[in-house]
């Protein structure tokens, strides 16, 4: 599973980063996490607001930071 957070490393991006992280060591899965900084590399993806989730590569959610339970819930479908 390839993880991307998408936004400028600002404290929700960090914090959408964090969440992300603790979801996957409760769902005990293999991710790779991708900070995506770079605003060409976000552009390239169909969102308006950042923070962002892509999950091999389908945007899950951007603009907000989801509860850790919506975050078990998407990684858990995959």
């Amino acid at each position: 599973m390839i993880i991307k957070i998408l936004g400028s490393g600002c404290a929700k991006c960090n914090r959408l980063e964090q969440l992300t992280r603790e979801a996957v060591a409760e769902l005990g899965i293999e991710a790779t996490f991708e900070h995506v900084k770079e605003m060409d590399k976000i552009m390239a993806y169909p969102i308006m607001t950042t923070p962002a989730l892509v999950v091999d590569e389908h945007v899950k959610v951007a603009g907000r930071i989801p509860s850790k339970a919506e975050l078990v819930g998407w990684l858990k479908a995959g």
